[in-house]
């Protein structure tokens, strides 16, 4: 597994931050104010964490597939529901919240470590994003880690964009759904992402 090459560069965070704060009318170095660049580019580093890696990478680092020895493969299928997950909007640096992805695949011949498919949903949160690439980001990653060509990826979920600015709806939620495989044309399996 590659360690984190930190292409986050905290150091520019902390000053472009100063700058909105000064922008903003306000004076940086006021008690409340003296840490908020240290603080927000900390955070950047945290939430952000996901953009240090490609899928590829992501997939090499939660691999942890075991021998599947089921003679009736094609009769299987794996559901994990209600993965918690959060990311930032790429068009306004928004959060996206309260999301719940549903991850989905037929074994051939591996399956992977459950707690593995959280962490790759949690990783490609981890990034500046759209609602629609973190469904086929996850897909991805999943098809290489598992070998399945079968997956689907249903995401449900808020966006301060549209919650907190602009139309202001704040019971809005968006459903995303990347179906890939048997997933794509089979009702009966399409049955389990609900």
């Amino acid at each position: 597994m590659k360690e984190v090459c930190n292409v986050i560069d905290t150091k520019a965070i902390e000053e472009h931050i100063k700058g909105i704060l000064i922008a903003l009318g306000e004076d940086p170095n006021r008690e409340g104010l003296r840490e908020t660049p240290q603080r927000v580019a900390k955070m950047y580093e945290e939430v952000f964490a996901g953009m240090n890696y490609t899928n590829h990478e992501i997939a090499k680092m939660f691999d942890k597939t075991f021998e599947d020895d089921f003679e009736t493969e094609d009769s299987r299928v794996v559901v994990m529901k209600d993965i918690d997950l959060f990311s930032y909007c790429e068009h306004h640096m928004a959060l996206m919240y309260d999301m719940k992805a549903t991850v989905a695949y037929i074994p051939k011949g591996k399956v992977i470590g459950l707690s593995k498919i959280a962490r790759i949903c949690d990783m490609v949160g981890r990034r500046l994003q759209l609602q629609e690439r973190i469904g086929r980001d996850i897909a991805d990653i999943m098809t290489e880690a598992t070998g399945s060509e079968d997956v689907a990826v249903c995401i449900e979920g808020c966006h301060s964009c549209v919650s907190a600015r602009g139309i202001k709806k704040n019971n809005a939620k968006t459903f995303t759904a990347e179906l890939r495989g048997a997933f794509k044309n089979d009702s009966s399996l399409q049955l389990y992402l609900k």
